[in-house]
């Protein structure tokens, strides 16, 4: 976990024991009014930072720092966590406990150990609440009134798995979820974690359908982690700030569907050919990575997390005001011929407020957006098909 200071208001955090209810680490700048604290871009370029409600800028882009955390603050917003006894679903419930935006942490899965995890956050000294709830049965009521639901359920990777493997199994377990999100939480802005992303977040656009209650605008696929891999490894080659680094990620979130725009990373950088392609397949390969690397014990859990909580952030930041740059996956005519794709939004109080166009891109970026498209094609027919059966 990266190092934050965080208080409740605009005086300076005091480092001791005896602090009722805050968390100090080191980061060394301040937000008063939301639950960030990173430095923002604003419209010329410059990099700022956010201090108070009143000095606050209308729109921001997230960069390396993402995810803040706070132990006190303003009246904020019920999140469900859906597959929150997980691997992703534990951590992620930690940061969202910690985060100054939510005050009502909905806590569901299938696992009985579910009630003792929202137990176990209950005991942080932060302000939200949390609640445990387990089964089928009980989906109805973690759902009740949420403004923000969060989707990590599912089988995590294992070596030698593609998130196509993945497929058969989340695929029945985002369907029945949305099915409840539907019914009961019909308004609320949706995260879906669970892989294959290219394919699920599909699915649950087709479900919402039937239920007359689709909004594209609130329905988002989390590709985030690939942007926060991205602008970490950036950082690494080019010895840079991960704090000032910014990459867009495009596409989808699978394989050679995750496409990093590194001619246009902030601050601006060049990579030689081999630089770009050898990069670009790291990007790409990440999470095998990760599952390799802990053979056999797990996929990229605490990465993942982080990542959705930012996501999350960036959600909670916009419906409360805060106009909110992100990468997601998410229903868009942005790029001819596939009608899902990953690219830069920007969030606010209805969810996507702006679809932003994808900008410049090299001739080896074109050649792989071409092939993704074609992949893309493929998964966004494989969710429909399972939801429409």
């Amino acid at each position: 976990m990266m190092g934050f200071t965080m208080t409740s208001n605009a005086r300076p955090a005091v480092m001791c024991p005896a602090r009722a209810g805050r968390i100090a680490v080191d980061q060394p700048k301040v937000l008063a009014s939301a639950s960030l604290v990173m430095p923002r871009r604003n419209a010329g370029g410059r990099t700022t930072s956010l201090r108070t409600r009143q000095a606050a800028p209308i729109s921001a882009r997230r960069t390396g720092r993402a995810v803040a955390v706070f132990a006190s603050g303003q009246k904020g917003y019920k999140v469900a966590l859906l597959g929150a006894a997980g691997g992703i679903g534990q951590p992620l419930g930690l940061l969202l406990k910690m985060n100054k935006l939510v005050n009502e942490l909905s806590l569901y899965d299938v696992a009985p150990v579910t009630p003792g995890v929202a137990k176990d956050l209950s005991h942080c000294n932060t302000p939200s609440t949390a609640e445990g709830f387990v089964g089928p049965e009980n989906l109805g009521k973690a759902l009740e009134g949420a403004d923000l639901v969060v989707i990590p359920a599912g089988v995590p990777r294992k070596p030698g798995m593609t998130r196509d493997d993945l497929f058969n199994i989340n695929a029945g377990i985002v369907k029945t979820l949305i099915e409840g999100v539907a019914k009961h939480a019909p308004n609320a802005v949706i995260n879906i974690i669970s892989n294959p992303v290219n394919s699920t977040v599909p699915i649950a656009a087709e479900i919402l359908k039937k239920h007359n209650v689709y909004k594209k605008e609130k329905l988002l696929g989390v590709s985030t982690l690939d942007v926060v891999r991205a602008n970490t490894f950036v950082a690494e080659a080019k010895g840079l700030d991960v704090a000032t680094v910014n990459v867009p990620v495009i596409g989808g979130h699978a394989g050679t569907t995750i496409l990093p725009l590194l001619s246009q990373a902030t601050p601006n950088v060049s990579f030689d050919a081999a630089e770009t392609d050898a990069l670009t397949k790291r990007i790409q390969e990440a999470g095998t990575e990760v599952v390799e690397a802990k053979a056999g014990g797990g996929s990229a859990t605490l990465s993942m997390a982080y990542a959705a909580a930012r996501m999350a952030e960036s959600v909670l930041l916009g419906l409360s005001g805060t106009s909110v740059e992100e990468c997601a996956y998410v229903e868009s005519s942005i790029v001819p011929g596939v009608d899902f794709f990953a690219h830069r939004l920007r969030l606010g109080k209805n969810g996507v407020e702006e679809y932003l166009p994808i900008g410049p891109i090299s001739d080896y970026e074109q050649k792989a957006l071409d092939e993704a498209v074609t992949i893309l094609q493929g998964n966004i027919s494989k969710g429909r098909e399972f939801a429409n059966e």
